[in-house]
């Protein structure tokens, strides 16, 4: 329809973005939005066809994305995170996918019909399940954590390796066929190890000059994505197919030093990756024949896709997990989950262009083969995987757990008291030293950046229900909110009401809901806790009512939550007007002055004489229940701590 290369472009870049969008709207899986897009535009309506109108640009543009994009996910392998998963994860990932290639290989061989060499390739390719996809599905079944924590460092740690395992393959087969001599055997096992070296020695010389302050900070970023493409280049025109194990090598040497640069650098690395992964699925999809979507359809391609899903899959776990403690329904539910996801789906492109050039003709079915495995893994395990982790009891109880974003001493009071009413509690921020507040408290803290993706694949939101964003920064608030609705809904996100400016004038940034009543900015929450401010819980019994509690509570104080009698959370705030019942609990941050003269009325009777009461007044936090009744005048009162700033 266009017959513009700029416009084809341009039409590739939104309509990925676009459909990642609209993904992360609905919460639908991005790969079958950008999927549906990229056939739309291509091979239904015909508008564009990115392989003719980039002619012999096409290939080089898939080949430096696929590098980029091994480069990124290999970033995400610190093996000192691996190591506390144990023996499960290890043989998975080793045994179990070792077995996964050999059976997948003589499936496409046997069932589907491919070349050995075509066979094996693809077979090592689809051992991938892929972090991107296998995320989602875990954050909507709510598994137990031991289930969740396998399935997702298999995404993490398998992901890089599928491409590698593909190119070894090949090199082999041909070997064994006599394409190639022992000789040139040798040589390519020797441009191998350079190309390690090459990425190991890379890397380790970029380390080293981003920690000693030699690299400015505004081109480190740039400086990185260059040198990949170099390293890759460099070894691909010594010995073809070695420049992603060289920038596998790369990524993986740099995420094990320990790097503080590299969390300076993640977004714009994740951010690239984005839009690569976007760019180049519309590309692949939209270039497709209309021939290989009815190929999707032919029988071996279906019972190929059968097998994997029952019987590759099944097996592969099965053997390779016997001898581990996990259970007969983690050994299920494990061996029934392994969507393929975008990384699968575009490495599959690059390696059927390769096969073409070499003159195996059956690798035309190779984009259709893996659009059929991609689409039945993500659609069945997706609509499957919460209904059989029921069934297996494997999902985690509704939990009530609260995320609080900012490292501000009121946030850490705050998360106390979230704790001591039982609940799970998580304090995140950038700064090591911002997190001293909680750390005094000894409440769990994660550093890192919630919006960032990498967060995503190393903590477990699971227990997590509400987050509250409370940084001094309102319009990363609303982004945290923003981000988070389609996962939690907008009723589970709340954030401290943005900073006034101009005088009176406040702009309104906000995604989540404002928190408490009255709504103060985390800035103005501060200076409270300063000026003396305590934490205080009420409880309310048939004779002290919620009407009796607002009549006659502090105007100064802060209505900050309610703790429902079955446990429950809700939060005040400017959208809606909490009511509380018998049983519930208020909590507060009130004055100093209120809380001593209400601690002193209750101590002492009338005619001077003293009542004893059976609660403690805590430094900082005051169980409150003013209608309890009291003990026996004339014996001795409690001890009272010392309220303190």
């Amino acid at each position: 329809m266009f017959d513009s290369l700029l416009m084809d472009l341009m039409l590739v870049v939104l309509i990925g973005v676009g459909s990642q969008w609209v993904a992360w709207r609905t919460r639908m899986p991005a790969i079958v939005v950008m999927a549906i897009a990229g056939l739309l535009v291509g091979p239904i309506l015909g508008w564009i066809n990115p392989q003719q109108s980039m002619g012999e640009l096409f290939g080089p543009i898939i080949t430096f994305a696929v590098a980029i994009i091994l480069f990124e996910g290999s970033l995400n392998l610190d093996f000192k995170e691996i190591k506390g998963f144990g023996r499960p994860v290890a043989r998975i990932v080793t045994i179990g996918a070792f077995i996964a290639w050999i059976a997948g290989s003589l499936a496409a061989h046997y069932i589907a019909g491919l070349s050995w060499e075509v066979a094996f390739i693809i077979g090592g390719l689809f051992i991938v399940t892929g972090p991107t996809v296998i995320l989602p599905l875990l954050r909507q079944a709510r598994l137990k954590p031991r289930p969740a924590a396998i399935l997702k460092w298999e995404g993490i740690v398998v992901d890089p390796f599928g491409a590698l395992l593909a190119v070894f393959a090949f090199e082999v087969i041909k070997f064994i066929n006599d394409e190639v001599t022992a000789k040139a055997m040798m040589l390519f096992v020797g441009a191998s190890l350079f190309s390690v070296l090459l990425g190991w020695g890379t890397s380790r010389i970029l380390g080293a000059a981003f920690e000693k302050g030699t690299i400015p900070e505004y081109l480190k970023a740039p400086i990185l994505f260059g040198l990949v493409l170099f390293v890759f280049v460099l070894s691909d025109e010594i010995m073809h197919e070695t420049g992603l194990l060289a920038v596998t090598a790369m990524g993986m040497t740099m995420a094990n030093m320990s790097l503080t640069t590299l969390n300076d650098i993640r977004n714009f690395k994740e951010n690239i990756s984005v839009l690569l992964i976007s760019g180049i699925f519309v590309m692949l999809t939209a270039s497709l024949e209309p021939h290989i979507l009815i190929e999707i359809l032919n029988p071996k391609i279906v019972l190929y896709v059968l097998a994997m899903l029952f019987v590759v899959r099944p097996l592969s776990i099965w053997l390779a997990t016997i001898g581990t403690d996990l259970t007969i329904r983690e050994r299920a539910l494990i061996g029934w989950i392994a969507p393929r996801g975008i990384v699968a789906l575009t490495v599959s492109g690059y390696f059927a262009t390769i096969l073409l050039d070499n003159g195996y003709k059956d690798a035309e079915l190779l984009t259709a083969l893996t659009f059929a495995l991609v689409f039945s893994t993500v659609v069945m395990h997706g609509f499957s995987i919460g209904w059989l982790a029921k069934k297996l009891n494997l999902t985690t109880p509704e939990e009530f757990g609260v995320v609080l974003i900012g490292s501000s001493r009121f946030v850490a009071e705050l998360a106390k008291t979230i704790q001591e009413a039982d609940h799970q509690v998580l304090i995140m921020d950038n700064s090591w030293g911002g997190l001293s507040n909680a750390r005094k408290l000894e409440i769990p803290t994660y550093m890192g950046d919630i919006l960032s993706e990498h967060t995503g694949y190393h903590l477990e939101m699971t227990p997590y229900r509400y987050i509250l964003a409370m940084t001094k920064m309102d319009a990363y608030n609303s982004h945290v909110c923003a981000d988070f609705t389609p996962d939690l809904g907008r009723d589970m996100l709340f954030q401290t009401t943005t900073h006034k400016r101009n005088g009176d004038q406040q702009f309104n940034l906000a995604t989540g809901q404002f928190l408490f009543s009255p709504n103060l900015s985390i800035d103005e929450l501060e200076e409270r806790m300063n000026a003396g401010y305590v934490f205080r819980k009420t409880l309310l019994t048939k004779q002290y009512s919620y009407t009796q509690y607002l009549r006659e509570r502090d105007d100064q104080s802060i209505l900050l939550y309610i703790i429902r009698a079955n446990g429950e959370m809700e939060f005040y705030t400017a959208e809606k007007e909490l009511q509380a019942q018998t049983g519930d609990t208020i909590v507060t941050l009130s004055t100093p002055t209120k809380t001593i003269e209400r601690t002193i009325d209750r101590l002492e009777g009338k005619n001077g004489k003293t009542l004893i009461k059976k609660e403690l007044v805590e430094t900082k936090f005051i169980e409150d229940s003013p209608n309890e009744k009291p003990e026996l005048p004339g014996e001795a009162p409690p001890k009272i701590n010392r309220i303190t700033d």
